[in-house]
């Protein structure tokens, strides 16, 4: 990151922001054309090679840029890590904006070490010698709001300090506010992703401003985190770090450290134990609506930490939406009719629900397709492998308005806890994919939504930790 006064804090005018954007927009449609008029001359093979060396400069350039934005532009950057190379990207260049991307999830440029001390002294009232007998001032992650610091307090606990950019918040709500930005963000999309349509494209905006607004405040993800730790103190294999309450402000955020893989080692680690992360990183999607009726908006694969043992910690609690029973019902029985393959009672389902509102709206066959697309892990075969292709193909199916079920996405009227609902979906479905995992995903389903018995070794785990705590 540049050393200069500019970079060290985040801000500036609503133009400063933009401008970063309306050039990477600018540079990436234009380019484009080059290269399209280029490829006029090219044979098929020479025509991949200049495709790959396009989307090459874009992916490092885009990401590069989002990472030095902070902010709401790096937040969207993070997002776009997990969602765009999947639903927007021709397959052969997935990966290179996946590769790009990555570093986007835990490996910004910090801030430096001055700043840190700075915000420190300020929120907690002490230098940070003052309250730990060591403290790293180099971060072991960087991120779009804040960077993550390792230290030890004086009775020896290892701690992860969580420090928010000076003028962040003032820049995010700016940025929120800032109609321009998103507009350009769009047409940035857009001139990337062919495969996304304008729709597409404006729900994703949405999407990340509504997120981003949420996380501003340390205080509110120290209470979610608590909670979250609350619920799983001592599970056999759901981690949550505890928050160390005394060293936690609106800026700071403070918890146990917790070491382990991060996401890019781990989809390259022996596949048994790929197998029982994904299992893990399920059931705790599920556990967590369906038992607490709580849920974790933010799955991207830079809040996981993966253990040999078998384990997940789960990390970062800033987008934390509590969901209604009632809600939660009407998705099971969504979920129910479509694994039975009962085209008529899943429509009338939908109309008793609200999400269509005349029957001829969609065909009761049009409604099937599209629900067995969107949730086929759930049906036949059993157990099922979930590649990144059978990923990226489902998440393709469920969003698509120019897909094969463009009839259904038009005309359904989903509620927005629903919509939540399916933010968790989507980050749970590319992780389970990146990983390559197998499981009988119906059968772990029921344990949790009809009380079926445990399905696996880690469901009897889980039963005997539950009938524990009664």
């Amino acid at each position: 990151m540049p050393d200069s006064d500019d970079a060290r804090r985040v801000g500036g005018s609503r133009v400063g922001r933009v401008a970063p954007l309306v050039g990477m927009a600018g540079r990436t449609a234009g380019e484009a054309v080059v290269a399209s008029l280029r490829n006029r001359r090219r044979n098929e093979r020479d025509t991949h090679q200049a495709r790959v060396e396009f989307h090459t400069r874009t992916a490092t350039y885009w990401a590069d840029r989002l990472g030095r934005s902070r902010g709401v532009l790096m937040k969207a950057g993070q997002i776009l890590s997990v969602v765009l190379p999947e639903a927007g990207v021709d397959a052969p260049y997935r990966g290179i904006y996946q590769a790009a991307f990555a570093k986007l999830q835990d490996d910004a440029p910090p801030m430096p070490a001055h700043l840190v001390t700075e915000t420190l002294t300020t929120e907690l009232g002490r230098a940070p010698e003052e309250m730990f007998t060591e403290f790293d001032p180099h971060p072991i992650a960087a991120a779009s709001i804040g960077q993550v610091h390792t230290a030890t307090m004086p009775d020896g606990r290892r701690v992860a300090v969580k420090v928010q950019y000076p003028g962040v918040e003032q820049a995010i709500r700016a940025d929120l506010a800032n109609t321009e930005l998103l507009a350009t963000f769009l047409r940035l999309l857009l001139s990337v992703a062919p495969n996304m349509t304008q729709s597409d494209v404006r729900a994703m905006a949405a999407e990340i401003s509504d997120r981003i607004g949420e996380e501003i405040d340390y205080r509110i993800e120290a209470s979610n985190q608590r909670e979250f730790a609350d619920g799983y103190r001592g599970h056999p294999f759901i981690r949550i770090p505890e928050v160390i309450d005394e060293l936690s402000t609106r800026r700071v955020l403070t918890m146990q450290y917790v070491d382990g893989l991060r996401y890019a080692k781990a989809i390259r680690a022996e596949q048994q134990l790929r197998d029982r992360w994904a299992e893990a990183i399920y059931r705790f999607v599920l556990d967590s609506l369906y038992r607490l009726s709580i849920g974790n908006t933010d799955l991207h694969p830079g809040n996981f930490l993966f253990h040999p043992d078998a384990t997940v910690t789960f990390l970062d609690f800033g987008s934390v939406k509590r969901l209604y029973a009632s809600r939660l019902g009407t998705v099971v029985g969504f979920l129910d009719r479509t694994v039975a393959q009962d085209a008529d009672a899943l429509h009338q389902w939908a109309l008793q629900s609200g999400w269509i509102h005349r029957p001829d709206d969609v065909t009761p066959a049009e409604l099937l397709d599209w629900w067995s697309d969107s949730y086929r892990y759930l049906l036949p075969p059993r157990p099922l492998t979930i590649t990144p292709q059978f990923a990226a193909t489902l998440l393709r199916n469920r969003t698509s308005a120019t897909g094969p079920h463009q009839r259904v996405t038009r005309q359904l009227d989903l509620p927005a806890d629903y919509i939540l609902a399916g933010r968790m979906d989507v980050g749970m479905i590319a992780a389970l994919g990146g990983l390559v995992a197998t499981a009988d995903w119906e059968a772990i389903r029921r344990e949790y939504h009809h009380q079926a018995p445990p399905a696996t070794a880690y469901g009897e785990s889980e039963a005997a930790f539950r009938e524990a705590q009664r």
